[in-house]
């Protein structure tokens, strides 16, 4: 795989890592039907992209399928050039077996005629050869003689035919010889080709399997994430489903009594405020960011930092809803809240601080940490610590 390749696809990876990582953000900051729904948004969003991704991946796979398929055709066209090539290595070794027998056949012939030869010689030389006046001689008749000279002649042409072999063997011997160097050279030729395709053919399969598990593997990556995700989805929409359901049920309830709210505020079945409908844009912003936060866990100094957090503390949680209002613009410590506002209780928001904890009304509705510990929610009706604290609120609510 090239290095831009890889590159693109360590983005891409980030990228839907980034997504996902937001969505699940954004199912642990919020709550409540409202944000429920934004959660489902958000999951939905993140699976799209998902998916897109797992397209893209899949069409990514589909292209290195048919470089695979190109490749392999490669790859057998260089497995029928290698046993091309090992069929000939097998005749030329099959040749250089047979010229190495029939070099050692001629060696053989050669070794028996030299010694045929030397042995004539040395006879000849041991006894010299008659002179045709001592075989005339010598004869006991004219049949005796011819007999004598016939035998000569045929001695002779021996020596000769002898001294031809010979010749001829030695000949013989020096062209095996330089056959069987070409033929040597031709095996050892062939065998580091057939070495070297072998290495080529090897090297280029597992290449292929490597780059085809690569990327596979990426696209299980991405099923899995999105596996996740649609869970999620599931899920969310289960939940958004159920709560819908339950306030359709409290509005017939409510319409089936003719009291529509509790001093003019309702709440439904997973303990989220819902505001009246008289209530001040800015009195139904801070519910909503109530209910936002209303079931995260308590974190000591959670929200100090930064408005957004994975949990918050009392002073936290007000700066938090607050905030949600334009009505601070950073977060607050308990201590702050003293003083702060017009003093004495507000029609719609009150704050009662300390040095030690800060807690709050909204449209008759309790906000506070410590019911978060009895209840599992911050929100609650009635109850709260008066003694010991300043009482304030926003101007104008």
């Amino acid at each position: 795989m090239s290095p831009s390749l890889t590159r693109h696809w360590i983005l891409r990876a980030v990228i839907a890592s980034m997504v996902c990582a937001l969505a699940l953000c954004w199912v642990l900051a919020s709550s409540g039907s409202a944000d429920v729904s934004g959660q489902l948004d958000a999951a939905k969003s993140a699976a799209s992209q998902l998916q897109a991704q797992i397209a893209d991946d899949s069409a990514q796979i589909s292209k290195t399928t048919g470089g695979l398929e190109s490749a392999q055709a490669r790859l057998d066209a260089v497995q029928a050039d290698l046993d091309k090539r090992v069929d000939r290595l097998k005749s030329v070794q099959n040749q250089l077996l047979s010229a190495r027998d029939h070099l050692v056949d001629v060696e053989n012939h050669l070794k028996l005629a030299t010694k045929a030869l030397a042995a004539n010689l040395v006879a000849g030389y041991e006894s010299q050869p008659p002179s045709l006046v001592s075989v005339v001689l010598s004869s006991h008749g004219f049949n005796q003689l011819l007999n004598q000279i016939s035998f000569a002649g045929k001695v002779a042409r021996q020596n000769a035919d002898i001294v031809g072999q010979t010749r001829i063997a030695r000949r013989e011997v020096s062209a095996e010889a330089k056959r069987l160097e070409t033929l040597e050279g031709q095996d050892r030729t062939l065998a580091k080709q057939v070495l070297a395709e072998r290495n080529q053919a090897a090297a280029l399969q597992s290449a292929l399997k490597q780059q085809q598990i690569k990327e596979i593997a990426a696209r299980a990556r991405a099923h899995g994430r999105y596996a996740t995700v649609e869970a999620q989805v599931s899920s969310l929409q289960k939940k958004l489903n159920a709560q819908e359901a339950a306030a359709a049920r409290a509005a017939r309830e409510s319409a089936a009594t003719g009291n529509a709210s509790v001093n003019g505020i309702t709440l439904d079945t997973n303990g989220m405020v819902q505001p009246p409908a008289d209530a001040p844009e800015a009195v139904k912003e801070m519910i909503a960011a109530g209910n936002a936060i209303a079931t995260l866990p308590y974190i000591y100094g959670g929200g100090h930092a930064s408005f957004q957090a994975d949990g918050y503390d009392c002073s936290g949680s007000v700066s938090y809803v607050l905030a949600a209002a334009g009505l601070v613009t950073s977060p607050m410590v308990s201590g702050q809240f003293d003083g702060w506002g017009d003093p004495g209780p507000g029609k719609w928001v009150t704050i009662y601080s300390n040095a030690d904890h800060v807690w709050m009304t909204i449209a008759g509705w309790r906000f506070d940490t410590v019911a978060q510990a009895e209840t599992g929610t911050r929100w609650a009706r009635g109850g709260g610590e008066f003694v010991g604290f300043d009482v304030e609120h926003p101007p104008g609510l």
